[in-house]
C-alpha cells in the first residue's frame, strides 16, 4: 500500500509526540545550555564571554573566595573553657580604608547595572538585581535615598560580611548585634534627591550600579531577645570595631574596596 493512502490513527499521533519528546530529553542533557536565556547563564560563563581584564579576572578570584564553605566558629578549647579572641580593631580607619569613589568606580561600572532612572525600573530589574531585606545578620535603616537592590556578588558580600562580624563578636564574647545597613542602589531620582540636601554628595556615585552599599559604624541593632524578636539600637565602639577587622580582612583579601565614610558614619563598600 502506498504511503499516502495510509490511514493516520491517533495512536500514531502518540507515538510521534513521544519520540519527539524523548529526544528533546536526550539533547538537553547533552548540551543543557542552549535552554537557557542569555541573561541566565551563569557568571564565570558570562565573564569567559567578556574580554578578560584584570577586573574580570580578579572578580573570579573573589567568587571563588565567597562561595567557600564558611568555617564554624570554635567557641569552646579543648578543655571546656569558652573562647574569648582578643579585640584588636586596625591601626587607622583611614589607613585602613582608603578606597575614594573614584578609585571603586571603575570596578561598579564593569560589574554593575546600567543606571537607573527610578525605583520602578529598578524593580522590575529582576533579572540583574535581588531584593535586599532585613536578615537574621543585618537589618536595613529608613532607605530614603536608596532602594533596596544589589547586584548578586554584592548581595554575597554583604550576607559574608554580616555572618562573619556575628561569628566574631560570639568568639569575643560580645551580645549579638546586627550591621545596619544605611544606602544600597541609587536610582537617578534618588541621587537628584540627595544632592537637594547634601550638595557634597557625588553624582556619579557608585551605588548607581548595585555594587555598593554602606554599613553604619556607630550604630548596631543589639538583640535582646531573638525568640521574641526583640531589639534596640544602640550606640557602641566595640562592634565597630569588630566590624573593621572583619572589613580589612576581606579587602586585603581582593574581595571588597572600602571608604572609611567619617562624616557619614558609615563604611561605603563596594564589590569587586
Amino acid at each position: 500500500m502506498p504511503l499516502h493512502k495510509i490511514p493516520l490513527r491517533r495512536s500514531h499521533f502518540l507515538v510521534a509526540f513521544a519520540v519527539t519528546v524523548i529526544v528533546l530529553v536526550i539533547v538537553k542533557c547533552q548540551h543543557p545550555e542552549w535552554s537557557l536565556r542569555p541573561e541566565a547563564v551563569q557568571p564565570e560563563a558570562r565573564a569567559q564571554a567578556e574580554p578578560d581584564d584584570s577586573i574580570i579576572r580578579q572578580a573570579r578570584h573573589v567568587d571563588s573566595l565567597l562561595l567557600r564553605r564558611r568555617s564554624v566558629p570554635v567557641l569552646v578549647k579543648a578543655d571546656g573553657t569558652p573562647v574569648k579572641n582578643r579585640l584588636t580593631s586596625v591601626v587607622s580607619f583611614d589607613v585602613s580604608f582608603p578606597d575614594l569613589n573614584d578609585v571603586q568606580l571603575t570596578t561598579a561600572q564593569r560589574l554593575g547595572v546600567p543606571l537607573m532612572a527610578s525605583r520602578a525600573e529598578a524593580a522590575q530589574g529582576k533579572d540583574k538585581l535581588v531584593y535586599v531585606g532585613d536578615s537574621p545578620h543585618y537589618a536595613l535603616m529608613s532607605l530614603k535615598h536608596s532602594a533596596p537592590y544589589l547586584v548578586p556578588r554584592a548581595a554575597t558580600l554583604l550576607n559574608t560580611i554580616a555572618r562573619a562580624f556575628n561569628d566574631s563578636c560570639v568568639t569575643k564574647g560580645y551580645p549579638f548585634y546586627k550591621l545596619l545597613v544605611t544606602s544600597v542602589l541609587r536610582t537617578q531620582e534618588d541621587v537628584q534627591h540627595l544632592r537637594r540636601v547634601n550638595q557634597n554628595a557625588s553624582e556619579n556615585s557608585c551605588h548607581q550600579y548595585g555594587t555598593t552599599f554602606d554599613i553604619s559604624y556607630n550604630k548596631f541593632l543589639l538583640v535582646t531577645d531573638p525568640d521574641k524578636g526583640r531589639s534596640e539600637i544602640v550606640y557602641v565602639t566595640p562592634p565597630k570595631g569588630i566590624l573593621s577587622e572583619v572589613l580589612e580582612d576581606l579587602r586585603l583579601a581582593g574581595a571588597c574596596y572600602v571608604k572609611f565614610e567619617k562624616k557619614q558614619s558609615c563604611f561605603h563598600i563596594t564589590a569587586r
